[in-house]
């Protein structure tokens, strides 16, 4: 599972994008964890990424 710093490193969009994506239901789905940390499933990312490939 990755985090949102590697995330948005990997896709190259400032963390400001990435929370608006996320707030809008736009971007990979991710995971909230009990502690409270969020993660995104590398398997979620590569789906989110094939779609916009297909929308493209």
């Amino acid at each position: 599972m990755l985090t949102i710093p590697q995330v948005i490193e990997e896709i190259g969009v400032p963390r400001a994008t990435f929370y608006r994506w996320r707030s809008r239901r736009i971007g990979p789905r991710s995971i909230k964890l009990p502690n409270g940390a969020v993660r995104i499933r590398r398997s979620e990312l590569d789906r989110w990424l094939n779609s916009l490939e297909e929308s493209a």
